[in-house]
């Protein structure tokens, strides 16, 4: 299709649109609107025909020679750029982040301790569950991924910690800024919903706003980007024998003879009274936990949804919903572990986010 004939559509197409928009009930246009853009769309990508014949007509060594720009090819060009990402390794990011969170609950720490007590006998149990799994840990343990190699990968994919990243490798400096700036913005949008629910009477909201969609799309498509440049390399791997690895343990500390030995009821007892006696003490298990659980599943989000940008906002809504829940229990987790007792607020950390400077 020519420059000249997709022109003359799209000149048209507004004219078309405002007619049978006129012609439609109140009630029936907001579920018509969403599709005739993308039958819009549609017409434009049909429109684009052959880009290279486009290209060679018009420096004029095409088949007809030297033509006038009415006559070539309309160049309809496709955004992929929000598509071109490697969805493994975003969920591979978020399987990292929660073993992140374990490894701050002191997990590893523990248990290397339990092994150690007992190698020296400092444990009263020989061979039930628990000494058997300690055995085998031994010989079960990663070998590849060391402590040094899990925190160089959070490092490079959260800039956690405090490893040295290798030369030349990305590193996520604004991964921390992105993640409490895309819970908070969920967590305000559903907020916002609250209001006008009360204030309308219902559920049913006829209009959004879509300053708050576009904010929450916003911040997730930077944190997506941001991530999949980061998470080249092993991260993959070592978040998959990690994950494996900290399923073992976890079954490990909830082992009877391991709980019997410290006058324990259940594993995260273990892990708070192991802490208390030979680690300097507990480090927020509770806390952790849900930032764990809650931050998971919003990465998971993040690197499922495709943020189209003319996405219908009642939509929207309904596909968001059941974050908002995660998204103000990572935020409630957050504020009470020592990084986070510094949080400013929502409204202060959502301009921060997004570059808009407070006031003096």
């Amino acid at each position: 299709m020519t420059f000249q004939t997709t022109e003359t559509i799209q000149r048209l197409w507004e004219t078309f649109l405002q007619e049978q928009m006129a012609n439609l009930p109140p009630k029936e246009r907001d579920a018509m609107s969403p599709q005739f853009e993308q039958r819009f769309g549609e017409l434009l990508g049909k429109s684009g025909g052959d880009a290279d014949a486009g290209f060679f007509d018009l420096l004029g060594l095409g088949p007809q020679g030297a033509v006038g720009f009415d006559k070539i090819g309309y160049p309809a060009i496709t955004p992929d750029f929000d598509d071109s990402i490697v969805p493994s390794q975003l969920h591979a990011a978020a399987e990292l982040y929660y073993i992140y969170q374990h490894e701050r609950m002191k997990i590893f720490e523990v248990v290397d301790t339990l092994l150690r007590l007992f190698r020296l006998g400092k444990m009263r149990i020989q061979r039930g569950p628990g000494a058997r799994g300690l055995y085998l840990l031994e010989k079960w343990k990663p070998l590849r991924y060391t402590r040094q190699d899990r925190m160089v990968a959070y490092r490079r994919a959260f800039n956690y910690g405090t490893a040295q990243a290798p030369a030349g490798a990305v590193v996520n400096r604004n991964f921390h800024r992105q993640m409490v700036g895309f819970m908070v913005a969920v967590g305000q949008y559903f907020r916002d919903l609250l209001i006008g629910e009360v204030i309308r009477g219902g559920q049913v909201i006829e209009q959004r706003p879509f300053g708050s969609v576009a904010t929450v799309q916003r911040i997730g498509l930077d944190l997506r980007y941001a991530l999949d440049r980061s998470t080249y390399g092993n991260v993959f791997a070592l978040a998959m024998e990690t994950g494996h690895y900290l399923i073992q343990v976890l079954k490990l500390l909830d082992a009877p003879d391991i709980k019997k030995a410290f006058d324990a009821n259940t594993k995260w007892d273990v892990v708070e009274i192991v802490s208390n006696r030979y680690l300097g003490g507990v480090a927020e298990p509770s806390q952790r936990a849900k930032m764990a659980e809650s931050g998971r599943r919003l990465l998971q989000f993040i690197a499922d949804n495709d943020f189209k940008t003319a996405v219908d906002p009642i939509l929207f809504q309904s596909i968001v919903r059941p974050m908002g829940a995660h998204a103000e229990a990572w935020v409630a987790a957050y504020r009470m572990t020592p990084e986070g007792r510094g949080f400013p607020g929502v409204t202060p950390a959502l301009q921060g986010v997004l570059g808009i400077r407070q006031a003096a």
